[in-house]
C-alpha cells in the first residue's frame, strides 16, 4: 500500500485532483468513505457552464436535468428583478451521476479507487536529521478503515478533498475554514414560473444570504436557503436552525407558497465555507475544495473553483514527488498559484457578501428597485458572470448613471475601492 499521492475524498474536486496527479506521472490512490460515489449529495446541483467545462465534461442527458439562462431576483417586498442571460448559463444536474463520471475519468488514467475507506489518522516517520526534513519530509503513514478493517497506507503526498470538516486538515495541523454558512435544501413538487430561470429570494428569510428555487422540470424543483449563523443569532426570538428557517420561508413567502404543493422527495443539510484559511499546505499535505474554503462567497458554488484548484494541486503534488521534494516550501507553489487566479475574486466576493448580508429588508427593496431599469439590466445581461462577479461590479459602478443605484451602493464603493 505505497503510493506517490493519496487523495482523500472522491467528490468532483478529489477525483479531478487524483486524475491530474496521475496525468503528471504519479501513482495515485483515491479514497472515499461512503459505499458509492456521489452519495450523499451535498449541494444544489446547479453548476455554471464554466464549472462543467472546467471539469472537462460535455453536458449530456446522462447528468443534465435542465438548462437555465437567468434568474428572477425577489426583494423582500415581492418586487422581481428579471435577469435574462439570453443563453444557457448553468445546468441543473444529477450530482450522483456527475460525480461518478469524474471518478471514472480518474480511474481511466490509472487512479486506484477504494470505497468504504475512511481516513482515521496520519503520522510521519521521524526524519534522520533537520536538513533531510527541510528538503524532503519522510513518507506519510495514513491510517484508514477499509470496510471496518484497519490498514496503513504510505504516501509521499496526501491531498485532503474531504470537505468542510476535513480530517486531513486536522491531522496535519492546518486550519479548517472558520466562517461557514448553514444550508438546507429539499426537492419538492413545485410549479415554476419559468423553468429557464432560477429564483432567488433576498432578505431576513435567510439572514446574511438568500433562499432559492432551482427547477428540475415543470413539476419538480429544489428549494433551499443558506444563512449566516452570526446574523441569525442577532434575533433572540428566532431559532438559528436551518429547518426552522426553511419551514418559515415556505409558509410566509406568498410566491413560493402558491407553487409548492407540499411534501418532499429529497433532503440535504450542511455547512458551506466562504473564507479560505491562510495556509492550505504543509509538509506532504495539500487541501482542496471545501476543505480549503474554495467556495464563491456570493453564490456558495464550489465546483468551478474547486476543480480549478484541484488541477493545480494534482500537478504540483506529482511534480514534487518526482523531484523528491515534498516539503511545505515546495508544495507552497500550489498555494501561490490558486490564490493568484482565484484569490482576488474570493476577496471581492466576500466584501460583496458582507455588504449585502448586512442590508435590512427595506434597503434590499430599494436596491432591487434601483437596479430594475432597462439600462442596468442590459449591463447585467452582458457582463453577468456567476464565477467572476467582479467584472459585473466594475461595469455597474463605472457605466451606470442611476443616482438611486449609486446612493444605495455608496458605502460599498468606499469599502471595496
Amino acid at each position: 500500500m505505497n503510493y506517490d499521492v493519496v487523495v482523500v475524498g472522491a467528490g468532483p474536486v478529489g477525483s479531478t485532483a487524483a486524475r491530474y496527479a496521475a496525468l503528471n506521472g504519479a501513482s495515485v490512490l483515491l479514497l472515499e468513505e461512503h459505499p458509492s460515489i456521489g452519495s450523499p449529495v451535498g449541494c444544489t446541483g446547479l453548476l455554471s457552464t464554466r464549472a462543467v467545462t472546467e471539469c472537462e465534461l460535455k453536458p449530456s442527458d446522462d447528468f443534465v436535468f435542465n438548462s437555465v439562462r437567468g434568474v428572477f431576483v425577489y426583494a423582500p417586498d415581492g418586487q422581481c428583478l428579471p435577469i435574462d442571460g439570453k443563453q444557457t448559463k448553468a445546468y441543473v444536474i444529477s450530482r450522483k451521476i456527475f460525480d461518478r463520471k469524474l471518478a471514472v475519468m480518474a480511474v481511466e488514467e490509472g487512479v486506484v479507487l477504494s470505497l468504504r475507506t475512511r481516513a482515521v489518522g496520519l503520522e510521519r516517520r521521524d526524519p534522520k536529521n533537520k536538513i533531510e526534513r527541510k528538503i524532503s519530509p519522510a513518507p506519510i503513514k495514513l491510517m484508514v478503515l477499509t470496510n471496518g478493517k484497519p490498514e496503513t497506507i504510505s504516501a509521499s503526498v496526501v491531498i485532503g478533498a474531504d470537505g468542510v470538516k476535513s480530517r486531513i486538515a486536522s491531522y496535519a495541523g492546518l486550519e479548517r475554514p472558520t466562517r461557514m454558512l448553514s444550508g438546507i435544501q429539499i426537492e419538492v413538487p413545485y410549479k415554476s414560473k419559468n423553468i429557464d430561470f432560477v429564483e432567488m429570494f433576498l432578505g431576513s428569510s435567510a439572514p446574511g444570504f438568500f433562499a432559492w428555487t432551482v427547477p428540475i422540470d415543470e413539476k419538480i424543483s429544489r428549494i433551499g436557503l443558506a444563512f449566516e449563523p452570526s446574523f441569525a443569532c442577532k434575533n433572540v426570538h428566532e431559532k438559528s436552525y436551518s429547518l426552522s428557517y426553511l419551514e418559515k420561508f415556505l409558509r410566509s413567502n406568498s410566491h413560493v407558497k402558491a407553487r409548492y404543493s407540499g411534501g418532499m422527495l429529497d433532503f440535504v443539510v450542511g455547512g458551506i465555507p466562504i473564507d479560505p484559511p491562510k495556509r492550505t499546505v504543509s509538509d506532504g499535505i495539500l487541501l482542496v475544495g471545501d476543505a480549503a474554503g474554495q467556495v464563491k462567497p456570493i453564490s456558495a458554488g464550489g465546483i468551478y473553483t474547486g476543480a480549478f484548484a484541484a488541477k493545480i494541486a494534482g500537478k504540483v503534488a506529482a511534480d514534487a514527488v518526482l523531484e523528491g521534494n515534498t516539503s511545505a516550501q515546495r508544495l507552497s507553489e500550489y498555494d501561490l498559484l490558486w490564490r493568484k487566479y482565484l484569490g482576488k475574486e474570493f476577496d471581492i466576493g466576500l466584501k460583496i457578501h458582507d455588504y449585502m448580508g448586512k442590508l435590512e429588508d427595506k434597503q434590499l427593496n430599494d436596491l432591487i428597485g434601483s437596479l430594475n431599469t432597462s439600462s442596468i439590466l442590459k449591463i447585467i445581461t452582458e457582463y453577468g458572470d456567476m464565477d467572476h462577479p467582479s467584472v459585473l461590479m466594475r461595469k455597474l459602478i463605472f457605466s451606470t448613471n442611476s443616482i438611486e443605484f449609486m446612493k444605495t451602493l455608496g458605502i460599498f464603493l468606499k469599502t471595496i475601492f
